[in-house]
């Protein structure tokens, strides 16, 4: 689609987002209204099914499925801030392949659904003009990484904005450890991986860790602020709209390590 087009755009907030971090979702909205989008927020949207989904509770899984096939049928693109909700949606089409017409459904979401750098990099060509002082480095989230591809985009994203300084972590790849509910079920392996994570994120020489997925996020801040590490987290879209007015994951204001530039 040509940038000229004004696609109509569904914003997938999900869960965590709505609950934790409603600066994720308002940073999305403007940036993509600055990629020439219309975007609209489906209001009886709700979570992705992946918690269900990945317990094996496919009974669950197909109901939220169809709940958000339905919220957002009509739409030209849907696009989240979130590799791993985002990456359930592309799971829709195995969930009812014994159902032709639920599947077709589900394929057609599939196709249009994004992770939004992705979006921005590859269906929109997205150039910024924002300055954000700020030395950083990130965490590839396994679900975008593995399952969608996120890798270049962020980064391609951040590389435009005037005064980041990206130093990369060692093991940017690996799992913090996370993982939906493997936290919950493996609670000493989860935290073994976190530390490592943390080790590597202090290791890189960063003020701000940044990410794609605020499950990550919440969990490398926490182990982070119990360590206490002075380094912020925040979802990188908050940067690349010059949103970061607002406290950083789970630090006071008075934390803030860098700024938004005129």
């Amino acid at each position: 689609m040509s940038k000229d087009v004004t696609p109509r755009v569904a914003l997938l907030i999900t869960c965590l987002v709505d609950m934790f971090r409603p600066e994720i979702g308002f940073a999305s909205i403007k940036l993509l209204e600055l990629a020439g989008c219309q975007v609209e927020v489906p209001e009886r949207q709700t979570c992705c099914g992946q918690p269900a989904y990945n317990s094996g509770d496919r009974k669950t899984s197909q109901q939220l499925a169809k709940q958000m096939i339905n919220q957002f049928d009509g739409y030209e693109y849907v696009v989240g801030p979130s590799g791993s909700c985002i990456g359930m949606l592309h799971y829709y089409p195995e969930l009812f392949k014994d159902d032709a017409i639920w599947l077709e459904r589900a394929q057609a979401l599939k196709a249009r659904a994004f992770e939004i750098g992705d979006f921005l990099v590859n269906v929109r060509n997205l150039r910024l003009d924002q300055k954000v002082s700020a030395q950083v480095t990130y965490h590839d989230s396994c679900s975008g990484l593995r399952q969608l591809g996120i890798k270049t985009q962020p980064r391609a994203l951040l590389a435009q904005v005037d005064g980041v300084e990206l130093t990369e972590m060692d093991e940017a790849e690996t799992c913090c450890g996370f993982g939906g509910t493997f936290c919950v079920k493996y609670p000493e392996i989860s935290n073994r991986m976190v530390s490592n994570k943390s080790a590597n994120i202090s290791g890189s020489g960063a003020n701000l860790l940044l990410g794609g997925d605020l499950g990550c996020l919440l969990n490398m801040s926490g182990k982070l602020s119990r360590e206490g590490k002075p380094i912020e987290a925040r979802h990188y879209v908050e940067i690349l709209a010059g949103m970061v007015d607002r406290p950083a994951i789970g630090l006071p204001s008075d934390n803030l390590a860098y700024e938004v530039r005129s």
